[in-house]
C-alpha cells in the first residue's frame, strides 16, 4: 500500500496537466480510496487534515484582506518604496531582510512566512517583479535567520546534539547562525543575478506616489521613473482582486485613523506571536474581526478574499501526505536511498533522505527524526557542527514548494490570476531543489 500511495501521488501530479482537474479534490478522494484499500478508517483519514494550516492561512489572509480593503497595505508598500528610493533591486530585498530578522529573534517559520509572503507578493504584483523571485527571496530570508541562537532550528539543533551525545564546541551557536546566513545570502545573490539578467526584476527605479491619497481612499499608482524603467501596473499588492473597493473611510482623518488601527493590529499580531508564542492564525482572525467591526467593512468582501482554492489544494495534499506517512511510504523512500559507504558519503545520503522527506512533510519533524542517525557518522569522523548544519539546511532548503504550509501561504498571498502559474513554478523549483540543495549543503558544510 505504501508503494501504491507513491504511484498514485505521481499520478495526481501528472493529472494536473488536465485543465479541468482539481488537485485538492483529487488528493482528498485518493486519500479516501487508499484508506479504504489499506483498511484505514475514514475518521483516521480525516484526522490527517491539517486543521492548524486551515486556521493559519484563513486568519492571516483575512487580516491582510482588511489591510488591503482600507488602503493600509498600499500605504505601507508606498512607504517602503520611498525608503529604498524606488530601486527595484532593493525593493525585492525588503522581504528578505524582514524574514531574516523575524526568524532570528525566534518567530516560528510558518508565522514569519505568513507575515512576509503578503509583502513580497504585494511588491511583485505592483512592480512587475516575478512572483516566484519575490516569494523565494522572502522565504530565503526566513531560512537565513533560522539557525540563530534564538530561532527554533538553532535551539533544536543544540538540544538534539546534546541529547544525542554530539559534542559541540562553544562556538557552535555562532557557526550555526553564520551557516544559515551565508546560505541565505548566496541564494539571494544567485536569485538577484538571475532576476536582473532575465528581466524578472525590472531595472531602474520606480518613482513613489505622492503622499496624498486618491479621493476614494486608495493610493494612486506610482509613475514611471525618468530613466525609462517600466511603470508598475495598478493592482492589488496581495492576494485578492486587482482593485480596491470603495469601503475605505472617505475623509483624511478617517483614513489616518484606519491606518493607525490597522498597523496597531498588525504589530500586535507580530509581537504576540513572537514574544508569547501565540497562534498567529487565531491572532489574525481576531484582529481581522476587530478591524472589520471598527471600520464597518462588509464581511463578504473579507471572506471572498480568503483563497479557499488554496486551502482546498494544500489541505487535500497534506491529508494525502499524512496518510502516506501513516502507511510508511516516506520510510520506504528513505530505505531506498540508504547505502553503505564512507562517513562523508553516508552524510550525503542522510542529507538526501532529509531533503526528499521534507519536500512533502514538516522540515522540523524530519530534522528531529533524522538527527539520531548523525552520531555514528560523527564518531567516524564527520564534523559535528558541519554535520548538523548540512542536515538542518538540507531539510529546509526544499521547503519552497506548494505541498507544504510555506507554499500554501505564498499561494494565498498571490493574486488569483497568478496562482496557477505560481503553483507550477513553485513545484518545479521544489523538484529541482531536491537533487541540488542536499548536495550543495553537504558540499559546503560537511567539512566545517
Amino acid at each position: 500500500m505504501a508503494t501504491l500511495s507513491i504511484i498514485i501521488l505521481a499520478a495526481l501530479f501528472a493529472a494536473t496537466l488536465i485543465p479541468a482537474f482539481d488537485l485538492g479534490l483529487g488528493a482528498l478522494a485518493a486519500a479516501f480510496l487508499i484508506g479504504l484499500a489499506a483498511d484505514v478508517a475514514a475518521d483516521d483519514v480525516t484526522g490527517f487534515f491539517p486543521a492548524d494550516f486551515f486556521v493559519l492561512i484563513v486568519g492571516v489572509t483575512a487580516l491582510f484582506a482588511v489591510a488591503h480593503l482600507n488602503g493600509t497595505l498600499d500605504w505601507l508598500l508606498d512607504l517602503l518604496l520611498r525608503l529604498v528610493r524606488g530601486r527595484l533591486v532593493l525593493i525585492v530585498l525588503v522581504p528578505f531582510v524582514i524574514g531574516a530578522v523575524l526568524t532570528a529573534v525566534g518567530t516560528l517559520p510558518a508565522a514569519a512566512t505568513a507575515i512576509v509572503s503578503p509583502i513580497a507578493l504585494g511588491f511583485a504584483a505592483r512592480y512587475r517583479i516575478s512572483p516566484l523571485i519575490a516569494a523565494v527571496l522572502g522565504v530565503t530570508g526566513i531560512i537565513s535567520g533560522l539557525l540563530s541562537p534564538l530561532a527554533v532550528y538553532g535551539v533544536t539543533a543544540r538540544e538534539l546534539s546534546e541529547k544525542q551525545g554530539i559534542a559541540l564546541p562553544g562556538s557552535a551557536p555562532v557557526s550555526f547562525l553564520l551557516g544559515g546566513l551565508v546560505t541565505g545570502l548566496l541564494v539571494c545573490a544567485a536569485l538577484l543575478a538571475a532576476g536582473t539578467r532575465t528581466g524578472a526584476i525590472p531595472p531602474g527605479r520606480i518613482s513613489a506616489p505622492p503622499a496624498s491619497a486618491a479621493p476614494d481612499g486608495s493610493a494612486p499608482a506610482p509613475s514611471a521613473a525618468p530613466d525609462g524603467s517600466a511603470p508598475e501596473p495598478s493592482g492589488a499588492p496581495s492576494g485578492g482582486t486587482a482593485t480596491l473597493v470603495s469601503t475605505a473611510p472617505a475623509g483624511t482623518r478617517e483614513r489616518r485613523g484606519a491606518r493607525v488601527l490597522t498597523i496597531g493590529c498588525l504589530l500586535a499580531v507580530v509581537v504576540l506571536s513572537v514574544a508569547f508564542d501565540m497562534n498567529v492564525g487565531y491572532l489574525g482572525l481576531t484582529a481581522a474581526l476587530i478591524l472589520q467591526l471598527a471600520l464597518r467593512l462588509p464581511s463578504g468582501e473579507i471572506v471572498s478574499r480568503i483563497p479557499w482554492n488554496v486551502v482546498l489544494l494544500i489541505g487535500g495534499l497534506l491529508t494525502y501526505v499524512g496518510l502516506m506517512q501513516h502507511l510508511g511510504a516516506f520510510k520506504q523512500i528513505s530505505d531506498f536511498l540508504r547505502v553503505d559507504g564512507s562517513p562523508l558519503l553516508s552524510l550525503l545520503v542522510l542529507c538526501y533522505i532529509a531533503g526528499v522527506t521534507s519536500f512533502a512533510a514538516s522540515s522540523i519533524a524530519v530534522f528531529v527524526t533524522t538527527m539520531p542517525l548523525l552520531p555514528p557518522l560523527v564518531a567516524d569522523g564527520v564534523s559535528p557542527v558541519g554535520g548538523v548544519l548540512a542536515l538542518a539546511l538540507a531539510s529546509v532548503m526544499v521547503d519552497i514548494n506548494p505541498l507544504g504550509i510555506t507554499g500554501g501561504l505564498i499561494l494565498g498571498a498571490a493574486e488569483p490570476a497568478a496562482r496557477p502559474r505560481l503553483f507550477r513554478n513553485l513545484l518545479i523549483y521544489g523538484l529541482i531543489s531536491i537533487p541540488v540543495a542536499p548536495f550543495l549543503t553537504w558540499l559546503a558544510f560537511g567539512w566545517w
